[in-house]
Parts: structure tokens; C-alpha cells; sequence
């Protein structure tokens, strides 16, 4: 039996008819299925058979409905990443050229970072003001070892101040203007830096040669220091502040102890300025120069007392006619003495700082009116030359 010949082969159903069936039967499930998803239900959290009946059909149905969709995709990726895989290997070796760029960058940065935050957290005893700045120029030869930094005197500089690093001292300044400032190194064949050794507490001269690592001289004492001893500024001169890490000793191959320099482990670009004076200076010299104030007046030194020194006496002259000058000597009467007039106040000056008064002025007249009258003591004094 052929399939045409089949029961079913004379069976005829209208097409109008079917799919009016079709969207009357989904209609009513969709109904269905809004009438039991309505709020008012959520709310009561009841969930209705016809709902649960539907999501445990729907679940194997949708799974496999899905799968042809979801091997479509991932076949189409699958192909498209086979044919692009060579413009997307060069544009992963793009990125990941760009990507070391940025890491050398991130690196640099992380250095500096770390550099720049060991060398603002660098702490004196007792404090020092300072001021950070950035080496702009070096400056090396046989006779010169110095650099350039971009701070000057508008920041507080000065000749003299103690350079330093995030590792330990650098030099000093020894030039400034304003926006730079020149440093002296410690190998500079110029340097000369007072330090101790921190075992022994043994006094030194650091002397730079030149070289990199600068020679100890004119210490004292039996084997005051081995290899290995730390260096730390002494701070003898009042020229830098002491304990300011300097180096390590060392054996030199001419035989003489060197210093290996703390600040030359790094590159010398970040410094810090410590805008130092000696200890010693740090009074104000202004209120030291200053007058002090007298004492308080009291009542024997309210009003100085002003005490004119007698005039010379003169020789005795005879007595003369009324017109006599001032300062001649009138001859004394009934066994009087003789009693010398004041020379006029110009002839003699008093010998106290004390202003001249009006007295010797009218002391001088008054001889002159007496020279014509002498005048007597009276009877009854019982000391002869006690008069006016």
C-alpha cells in the first residue's frame, strides 16, 4: 500500500476553519494565563494550578526550541574568530605594545613616588625648616663636581645650607639666585665636611678628591674605625647639623679609609634644602643688640643733685675804687678773711655735666656792689670772720 493510497488520503479540512480554531484555542490560554497572573494573586502570593501546569510544559519545550538558536550562535562565533584571527592577532600585539609602554611608565612613576615620599618623611632632631627642589643640570670635571637645582634664594636659600637626598647628605650650596642654586658634592675637590663614625664616636675630615668615594683625614685615636662603620655628620662648625647619614667606611687601595656615599645608591635629582644656621645663632640677634632699659626712678635718684666745683683762689690785690672788675680781692676788715669773689661764669666753667645756672652770674655782681662799702661783723658774734 502506497501512501497515496492511504485511509486518510480523501481527508479534506478547511483551512479557514483550522486556523480559526487555532487563534480561538490561544486566545483562551492567553486568558488563561493573564487572569491567573494578576496582581491581586501575586499579592496573596497564590500561584494557580494553570500557571504551574504551564511554566512545567513550557521549560523542556523552550529548551529545545532554544538550542538550534543557541548553536547558530555559537557556531557563527566560533567561524567568525577563525577568520579574523589574524587582524585580531595583529591588533592584540598593538595593544600589548602599548600596554608595556604604560608599564615602564608605571614603574618609573612607582620610583619616584617611593623616592619622593622617603624624602618628605625625613625628620631632624631638633627641627629644620627645608624646601624640596629638582637638579636641572650636572656639572662634572676634573676640578668641578657640582650640580644645578631649579630653587633659589625666593624659597629661603642660602650659601652655606646642607643638601640632601632620600638616602643621606649630598653637599652644600655654595652659589644662589633666584629660580637656582648651585651644589657643592661632597667628592668635590672644594669639600670639606666635619663627620664622626658612629661606633666610636671618632672625629673626621671628609675630603673630596674628586673621585667617588671621598678619603677620611685627621682622625684620632688607636684604630678608630673599620671597614663596614657607618658616617654620620658631626655637625662641628656649626657648617651642617649633625647625624645626617653620610656613608659606609672603606679601604681604600692607596691604604687611606674612604667613604662609599650613601646619596651616590641613587640618582641624584630630588633634593631637599635644609635651610639650616648654626644652633648658636638661631637667638635674634636684633633684641640682643637692642638697648636695655634704665632702671626704674626712685626717690634719691629722681633729681640728681648739681654740684659746682669752688673757683680758684686768686692772689690778694689791694682794694680798689668802686669801678674794680669782678674777682678782685677786698682787703678784709677787723681781722676778717680774706674772702676771693667768682670768677664770671665764662672764665671758669663748672667741672660737673650739669648745665651752668643763673647763680654764678648773680654772685659776680654782688662783689662789685660791696667793693665801695666793706662790710663789718656785728659785736656780738663771738667768732671773728663769721659774716655774710
Amino acid at each position: 500500500m502506497s501512501y497515496r493510497d492511504g485511509p486518510f488520503n480523501d481527508l479534506k479540512v478547511p483551512i479557514t476553519w483550522t486556523a480559526a480554531i487555532a487563534v480561538i484555542v490561544a486566545g483562551v490560554i492567553a486568558a488563561a494565563l493573564l487572569l491567573s497572573d494578576r496582581r491581586e494573586t501575586l499579592q496573596t502570593e497564590a500561584y494557580t494550578t494553570g500557571k504551574k501546569v504551564f511554566d512545567a510544559a513550557d521549560r523542556p519545550v523552550s529548551s529545545v526550541t532554544a538550542a538550534p538558536a543557541r548553536w547558530t550562535g555559537a557556531f557563527g562565533g566560533f567561524l567568525s574568530d577563525y577568520l579574523f584571527a589574524v587582524s585580531e592577532n595583529r591588533k592584540l600585539k598593538k595593544e600589548l605594545g602599548e600596554m608595556r609602554q604604560w608599564r615602564d611608565v608605571a614603574i618609573a612613576q612607582e620610583n619616584v613616588n617611593r623616592r619622593l615620599s622617603s624624602l618628605l618623611g625625613m625628620k631632624t632632631n631638633p627641627p629644620i625648616p627645608m624646601v624640596s627642589g629638582r637638579v636641572v643640570l650636572d656639572s662634572r670635571g676634573p676640578y668641578s663636581n657640582t650640580r644645578l637645582a631649579n630653587i633659589g634664594a625666593e624659597a629661603g636659600v642660602a650659601v652655606g645650607n646642607p643638601v640632601v637626598n632620600d638616602r643621606g647628605l649630598v653637599g652644600r650650596i655654595v652659589g644662589v639666585t633666584n629660580g637656582a642654586s648651585r651644589i657643592l658634592l661632597l667628592t668635590d675637590i672644594a669639600s670639606r665636611t666635619p663627620v664622626l663614625v658612629d661606633r666610636t664616636d671618632a672625629r673626621a675630615i671628609l675630603i673630596g678628591d674628586g673621585g667617588p668615594n671621598p678619603r677620611l683625614a685627621y682622625m684620632r685615636g688607636q684604630n678608630p674605625v673599620k671597614a663596614g662603620d657607618r658616617i654620620l655628620s658631626s655637625g662641628d662648625g656649626g657648617v651642617i647639623p649633625r647625624g645626617l647619614p653620610v656613608g659606609v667606611a672603606a679601604k681604600g687601595l692607596d691604604g687611606q679609609w674612604r667613604v662609599r656615599l650613601y646619596a651616590d645608591q641613587a640618582a641624584i635629582d630630588f633634593v631637599r634644602v635644609l635651610k639650616f644656621q648654626d644652633f648658636t645663632k638661631l637667638v635674634k640677634l636684633v633684641e640682643l643688640d637692642r638697648p636695655a632699659a634704665p632702671p626704674p626712678l626712685t626717690n634719691e635718684t629722681a633729681q640728681p643733685a648739681i654740684v659746682l666745683a669752688p673757683p680758684k683762689p686768686l692772689p690778694a690785690a689791694p682794694a680798689a675804687a668802686p669801678s674794680a672788675q669782678p674777682g678782685v680781692i677786698l682787703a678784709p676788715t677787723s681781722g676778717q678773711p680774706a674772702q676771693p669773689a667768682p670768677a664770671p661764669a665764662s672764665s671758669q666753667p663748672p667741672r660737673s655735666s650739669a648745665p651752668a645756672s643763673s647763680k654764678p652770674a648773680a654772685s659776680s655782681a654782688k662783689p662789685a656792689a660791696s667793693a665801695s662799702k666793706p662790710k663789718r661783723p656785728p659785736a656780738s658774734s663771738s667768732a671773728p670772720g663769721n659774716g655774710n
